[in-house]
């Protein structure tokens, strides 16, 4: 299944800053309505680069940046966060720059790619495992750190962002990086739940901001969702599908409606098995093994809620209500509500609508 919720698997107890740096664009980037604007007085004007669609040395060589602002909750506990796409960005023959406030977020971030990465060799290299070693030495060899963001977000093209499901953190974390990002620097968010309008009108780049959209686990899933709002010129449009490619994924394009395709049409089938439980149709046993003898789902619905957390669905839903509350589809799940309310979140605290040792 894949990743249906980005970003918010918790709160978090203050701002910390997570970015990162691709510094290696594909060459369909190379065109000239992504170069550089032309000087501007009082404008320091960023290194030339995209010119070539050859190699190049790093000066001179495009860039895209991701960035968390809160503290990342580590990319090996699953759903949360950029270091996954970046690490296929790695993988794929990008150079890679993380960026966080201090040292010892930035090792755990690294540590949590490192691990990612081992599982996805394991499985992608079960035969020969001295290849699989390889592939994540040479992956994590693209991979350097820093801790100055705002030059690094200043010599970027692409930034985007993969935060808590939160639209006034989220608009916070934009309008700070559009003073610090060059003019022609795109903006992408990866919300699954959150309308991009809404985001973009925190800067004044609105026709260059869009969605991107992951799943999890992102080493394996091909698809990221492609969001283009009213205002999201086609060269940034083009441009981010272009990228999408790049890292050998499937880009398929949405407006900017609730949920985008696949949690506009998953998150209500889930909360319909839920309702179907409510009522007594059926046991969520049931339902669940239905589901999976009968429609080859890999999980059932009650099993993927606790997956990616009860507080992540409640939020989502709750979001949706707020938009339109007579629609029913997004109308309040009272167990989903009450299991919230004690704390318990699925398999993260140990029980949900099961119980997990």
């Amino acid at each position: 299944m894949g990743r249906v919720y980005e970003g918010h698997s918790s709160e978090t107890q203050g701002p910390g800053l997570f970015l990162g740096l691709v510094t290696r664009v594909p060459s369909a980037w190379h065109r000239p309505e992504f170069l550089p604007p032309p000087r501007k007085a009082g404008v320091q004007q960023r290194p030339e680069r995209l010119r070539s669609s050859g190699s190049a040395s790093r000066s001179s060589q495009g860039r895209m940046g991701a960035l968390i602002e809160a503290e990342f909750p580590g990319a090996s506990q699953g759903p949360a966060g950029l270091p996954l796409p970046l690490s296929v960005a790695a993988a794929t023959g990008h150079t890679v720059v993380l960026v966080d406030q201090t040292e010892d977020l930035l090792a755990k971030s690294k540590k949590g790619i490192e691990e990612s990465l081992r599982k996805v060799a394991k499985k992608k290299f079960a035969e020969n495992p001295k290849a699989g070693d390889e592939f994540v030495e040479k992956t994590l060899s693209s991979i350097s750190t820093s801790t100055d963001a705002a030059s690094v977000v200043h010599s970027t093209d692409l930034v985007v962002e993969a935060i808590v499901e939160n639209l006034k953190v989220k608009s916070e974390v934009f309008t700070r990086l559009d003073k610090f990002a060059s003019e022609h620097t795109i903006f992408a968010s990866n919300t699954s739940s959150l309308q991009i309008t809404n985001i973009a009108n925190a800067t004044t780049r609105q026709d260059r901001f869009a969605g991107l959209h992951f799943f999890n686990p992102v080493p394996l899933m091909k698809l990221v969702e492609v969001i283009k709002t009213p205002m999201t010129s086609q060269k940034t449009y083009e441009s981010l599908i272009d990228f999408t490619k790049a890292l050998g994924k499937h880009p398929v394009s949405c407006k900017d409606t609730p949920g985008f395709i696949v949690n506009r049409l998953l998150v209500p089938y889930l909360l319909e098995a839920v309702r179907l439980y409510e009522r007594g149709d059926a046991s969520k046993e049931d339902i669940d093994t239905a589901m999976k003898l009968g429609a080859g789902y890999p999980m059932g619905p009650f099993e993927l809620l606790d997956y990616v957390g009860l507080d992540t669905t409640k939020f989502i839903m709750d979001g949706w209500y707020e938009m339109d509350a007579k629609n029913p589809l997004f109308q309040p799940i009272p167990s989903l509500n009450k299991l919230v309310a004690e704390n318990k979140l699925g398999k993260k605290t140990g029980e949900g609508y099961y119980k997990y040792k």
